[in-house]
């Protein structure tokens, strides 16, 4: 019998200098300061070795719903692991993957009536963009090979989705690799270059005095190019790394509008957004538009294994549908498609969702957590405050009456994580935004006490 022996955080900090790479960061950072090392999670926290434990108001990642450890999302892992731990989903089904497709279909518009499974995120995009560029070839419109994308998007870091995403940050090393796509200005009330023009007023952005001209650009697009456009993806109602930039259900009423308009494909992505993030199971469900793809990861499974699946519409399937000799199979697909574990896992999720009846009781929390972020306006370090459903964010300026930024260089966002450390609250910043978005699980008490932490840090913080 083989005894693991017990290994120093010490050492594993060494070990993990000397061999991994971590996502977004810039490695250097650490080379002298620790990582923040995790030992257990329980509920909205998360634990350290020595046991300090830590608020996670960023759902690591945006993903564990539910909150760390839930009983009976293990459970269903555990006994799924005893019947059966994975198959190849191309030919071959099980029970798990049929059930989350009919549930899927069951809470999203009648609409949708198709799922394809894959793996994260990215793929779930990238899936509809494939879908999308394919069944124009099909439908017998070969030169629909455009697509539009927002500035400020962000759909994943796959090649593909690099091509429709518009993070400033994220630019630059790889757009040799990127396809052409068209781009349209974002909705970013607190920025707009229309504000005191004729359709903005000096009003809060969006309240109900703005006359959407930044949807302009995509309206003459489509008048004079509108048939070589495949499809426009964008986030609903709020740009996630973008910097959490929510913007107006009327934005997403007239965009909807124009692509029926056109005959344009409407890709929804609700990677960030489904799954009760806004205060509804998805952000769709604020406005009439259903759009023709809905892209879902993240949340699906409570964050517990990956997954994704992109929901579409019959018609899309049918044009698919057709004697193999024909041509027009769609040859996407990923070795854990369908995973039955993550399929598991999604289950346990959505049953929690409905019985629990999680979205149902999020009103007095999102009212907590909307009202209680008006008092970080009169900080001198918050330039703009916006929010949606269980989200919050914080925008850093140096200057909030002018909105000037503070320098790349002086990561006024980052000082604030680190500020935020030590005061038991997992702060990752998108830049210098700074931002809540805590499992929905947590409660009044706690969410109370997370915006008092928060305010007491911005409010005693000198970024220098």
């Amino acid at each position: 019998m083989t005894v693991r022996k017990a290994v120093s955080e010490s050492l594993l900090m060494d070990i993990d200098r000397h061999y991994l790479w971590h996502p977004y960061t810039q490695m250097k950072d650490f080379e002298q300061e620790d990582f923040l090392f995790i030992d257990h999670g329980d509920g909205v926290f998360l634990f350290d070795p020595s046991g300090m434990r830590y608020y996670d108001t960023i759902s690591s990642w945006w993903c564990m719903v539910h909150g760390h450890n839930h009983p009976r999302i293990k459970e269903a892992v555990r006994q799924q692991l005893d019947r059966l731990e994975h198959v190849h989903f191309a030919g071959t089904t099980h029970e798990g993957a049929v059930r989350v497709a009919k549930e899927l279909v069951r809470i999203t518009p009648d609409k949708l009536q198709r799922v394809f499974y894959s793996d994260n995120g990215s793929t779930a995009c990238e899936v509809a963009v494939k879908m999308s560029f394919q069944y124009w070839k099909h439908a017998g419109e070969p030169q629909r090979e455009m697509f539009v994308s927002l500035e400020r998007g962000y759909h994943g870091d796959t090649i593909g989705m690099l091509g429709l995403g518009g993070v400033p940050g994220f630019q630059g090393p790889f757009d040799a690799l990127t396809f052409d796509s068209f781009r349209i200005p974002s909705p970013y009330c607190c920025r707009c270059a229309h504000r005191g023009g004729p359709g903005m007023g000096s009003d809060s952005p969006g309240a109900g005095i703005c006359a959407l001209e930044c949807l302009d650009p995509l309206e003459r697009l489509l008048d004079e190019r509108g048939d070589e456009v495949a499809g426009i993806i964008l986030e609903p109602l709020l740009q996630g790394a973008g910097g959490m930039i929510v913007y107006p259900v009327e934005y997403l009423a007239r965009l909807g509008d124009l692509t029926a308009r056109y005959g344009t494909h409407l890709i929804f992505d609700e990677v960030a957004t489904g799954f009760g993030r806004t205060g509804k199971m998805f952000a769709l469900e604020h406005s009439n538009i259903v759009p023709d793809f809905l892209c879902l990861s993240k949340g699906l499974t409570a964050g517990y294994l990956p997954m994704a699946a992109t929901l579409t519409t019959e018609d899309i399937y049918q044009a698919f549908y057709a004697d193999y000799s024909e041509g027009k199979t769609f040859f996407h697909g990923h070795t854990f498609t369908a995973n039955p574990l993550s399929c598991a896992a999604a289950l346990a999720s959505l049953e929690i969702f409905e019985q629990e009846e999680v979205v149902e009781r999020l009103e007095e929390k999102v009212e907590v957590l909307q009202q209680g972020t008006g008092r970080f306006l009169d900080l001198e370090l918050v330039g703009d405050v916006r929010g949606i459903g269980m989200v919050a964010a914080f925008e850093l300026v140096q200057d909030s009456e002018s909105m000037t930024p503070f320098p790349p260089e002086i990561r006024a966002g980052w000082q604030v994580y680190r500020e935020g450390l030590k005061n038991g609250l997992i702060l990752r910043p998108l830049g210098d935004v700074v931002y809540i978005l805590p499992p929905l699980s947590i409660t009044v008490d706690q969410m109370e006490d997370v915006l008092d932490r928060t305010y007491e840090i911005l409010s005693g913080i000198r970024i220098k």
